[in-house]
């Protein structure tokens, strides 16, 4: 691939947990704030929550940002234009998210150029409730994605990704051969173990449901424990859906749709 300061920044990222004692000056965090509100956006829909609190921030970094949803911030400004929001609420989160996404890696990318780092943090829309509650948040803004930036202490490799094959498609959807998908398992495992990752991690995922514990440190990567994750984690959508309820979004199901109509 064709490589220059901006790809070349993008291909050796990887997730900083560690930083150092320095702490961004203003002018760095309004940098990196402005370069995110810049992001491709439908309806700017993201915005910032930020801590400095470096001892209860995650990872212990100077900087903790909470990515969000804001909805409220979109419909002060159609009622000042005297308009009231009919559009149902999956509907404008999924336009939310984009923007909040984009804005996020808007940020990741700007603090890169600055040599700082990060680390995104997805659990984060099921603490809602307490996150609500801590930064006061009114209704209507749903806390999407945690991300720690600082300057790095460690220096991680990258991490494996899928082949290119595996990932872009050209024309249509291809029919995946056993070949190609064995292929890019492999690439992921391989690429996994080879930085002993998981092991200096402790990040074996236990079984559950009585299956048999097979893998050990030496053959236990990345596939495995992602399909641990979305094989036995979260089958019941409740909890999320409380969590956008808890700030103001009902994503009704659809037999209370048409109950309704």
């Amino acid at each position: 691939m064709l490589s220059n300061a901006v790809t070349e920044a993008l291909v050796v990222r990887a997730s900083i947990r560690k930083y150092t004692d320095q702490v961004p000056t203003d002018a760095e965090v309004e940098t990196l704030v402005r370069a995110g509100q810049q992001a491709p956006f439908a309806y700017q829909m993201g915005s910032l929550l930020l801590s400095r609190d470096r001892v209860h921030n995650p990872f212990h970094a100077p900087l903790y940002f909470i990515v969000c949803v804001d909805a409220h911030r979109h419909e002060i400004v159609m009622r000042r234009r005297g308009w009231t929001v009919v559009q149902n609420d999956l509907s404008l989160l999924l336009f939310g998210i984009q923007d909040a996404t984009l804005m996020a890696e808007n940020l990741v990318i700007a603090a890169e150029s600055l040599g700082m780092g990060s680390c995104f943090l997805g659990g984060v829309p099921y603490d809602a409730a307490k996150i609500v509650k801590r930064y006061k948040l009114p209704k209507r803004v749903f806390p999407l994605v945690g991300l720690t930036v600082g300057f790095p202490a460690e220096t991680p490799p990258p991490r494996p990704r899928y082949p290119l094959d595996f990932a872009c498609f050209e024309g249509t959807y291809p029919e995946f051969t056993d070949e190609q998908i064995a292929r890019a398992m492999a690439v992921m495992d391989e690429g996994y173990l080879a930085q002993d990752y998981y092991r200096k991690a402790h990040a074996k995922i236990r079984l559950e449901g009585g299956r048999e514990e097979s893998f050990t440190y030496d053959t236990y990567s990345w596939t495995e424990h992602i399909s641990r994750k979305a094989g036995q984690w979260l089958a019941d959508p409740t909890e999320i859906l409380d969590a956008f309820e808890a700030c103001g979004f009902v994503i009704p199901a659809r037999g209370d749709q048409d109950e309704d109509a």
